[in-house]
């Protein structure tokens, strides 16, 4: 969660209700293909229904914008915030999260004119620049929530054997890219959000790390390296993994990354053929550590791969934030192999999710978002083809604990040198 710092205005040169219109439609664009039935599905506790997205977004523009700011607001429907918020202590009881699924009512349709209802509302909160920082904050926030929407979706149109599609497939291959190594000679590396412009409180603040000399990989692993591993025995080959991950595949009876059946995978399009040159994704940490270890490699830590990343992001912000295969519109993501550290898939890194030194959490229920998760839970970097375009940055710190995979995962190997 940001540290509410005054954000720079991004290269489109949008204005901020602008930039609010913009992602608010992009939200209602994702879920559209859905029915009624479609968006109230919950597959698993870590998922949320795509209709609970839609409210949650709009839950927390009316209770921290809204509610809190806007003088003689009154709450759309009272009874709401219970079942709308997520995890904000201090915004007192709520349903459990499992619970989500249950919520046939409000409809979709009544969700949607809560979210007419709120961006009406918010009309006047644009001029104030004190607000400037929250608003920034909610729009990354709702970006979140936007790729967790297609996650989540995904994964619950999964269990449907009828191969449900929310799009038609897309015609772009996979781009096939050559092996390299970004080497770099170690020393002393500032890490951490540095620039003017919006950050979450984890990503701070900047300090130093030391460095071993080492290598990171120029592309992320492929489907066809994984079948590769796959027929060599790797998920049968105890000496490869970590004990919990061991543990893991034996208890689940995992054998393959998730979405994966013979010469296919589940897309947001249904089943379609699997691609050999497009990077493997949907893998855990277990996974991504075990495959390294078979590859005769390593995970790279956050602070390699930010290290090699920021040259690389400051290439790109000229034309094309972080660059790589992003979001930019409402249609099927799929990983298809772009140069460079950004798009595609979250590459998971072998550092544990932490505080940085000196870090402190916001204050009030906002400081909630990120610090009180630092246990248990490591740390993936760059960015995937669900990610808002932008939205991610060389110092940006997702998490995931080690057996997750629902998620646009991957994996891009390092070595010492």
């Amino acid at each position: 969660m940001s540290q509410l710092q005054p954000s720079s205005r991004p290269s489109t040169g949008e204005s901020l209700d602008a930039r609010y219109d913009t992602v608010r439609s992009l939200s209602e664009a994702l879920a559209a293909p859905l029915s009624d039935a479609d968006a109230t599905i919950q597959s698993m506790e870590d998922a949320s229904p795509a209709k609970w997205h839609l409210a949650h977004t709009t839950w927390f523009w009316e209770t921290f914008l809204l509610r809190d700011r806007l003088e003689g607001y009154t709450l759309f429907d009272e009874r709401w915030p219970f079942v709308f918020n997520s995890y904000y202590e201090a915004e007192g009881e709520r349903i459990h999260r499992f619970s989500r699924g249950m919520l046939s009512r409000p409809t979709l349709e009544e969700i949607l004119a809560w979210r007419a209802h709120v961006d009406a509302a918010m009309e006047p909160l644009f001029a104030r620049e004190d607000l400037g920082p929250l608003i920034e904050l909610g729009l990354s926030h709702e970006q979140q929530h936007q790729e967790l929407l297609l996650t989540d979706i995904k994964h619950g149109l999964f269990q449907n054997p009828l191969g449900a599609a929310m799009w038609d497939a897309p015609a772009a291959a996979a781009q096939a890219q050559p092996q390299e190594w970004h080497e770099h000679p170690g020393g002393i590396a500032r890490i951490g959000h540095q620039a003017d412009g919006f950050s979450f409180d984890n990503e701070g603040p900047a300090h130093r790390v030391l460095l071993e000399p080492f290598a990171l990989s120029s592309r992320l692993v492929t489907n066809g390296e994984w079948d590769a591993f796959i027929a060599d025995g790797g998920y049968d080959t105890a000496s490869l993994w970590l004990s919990d991950g061991w543990a893991w595949v034996r208890e689940h009876a995992v054998g393959a990354p998730l979405y994966w059946r013979e010469g296919e995978h589940f897309t947001h399009s249904g089943w379609q053929p699997r691609d050999p040159d497009a990077p493997v994704t949907h893998i855990s940490y277990f996974e991504a550590d075990a495959f390294a270890s078979w590859a005769g490699q390593r995970l790279p830590t956050e602070f390699e791969w930010e290290a090699i990343a920021r040259g690389q992001e400051g290439q790109a912000q000229a034309h094309d934030p972080c660059g790589g295969n992003q979001r930019d519109e409402a249609a099927p993501p799929l990983p298809r192999g772009s140069e460079g550290l950004f798009g595609d898939c979250w590459q998971f890194t072998r550092s544990a999710y932490l505080p940085y030194p000196r870090f402190k959490p916001a204050a009030g229920a906002v400081g909630e978002y990120n610090g009180k998760f630092m246990s248990g839970q490591f740390v993936l970097k760059g960015a995937s083809c669900a990610t808002a375009r932008g939205h991610s940055r060389a110092s940006y710190r997702n998490f995931f604990y080690p057996h997750q995979r629902w998620q646009f995962t991957g994996l891009r190997l390092a070595k010492d040198i």
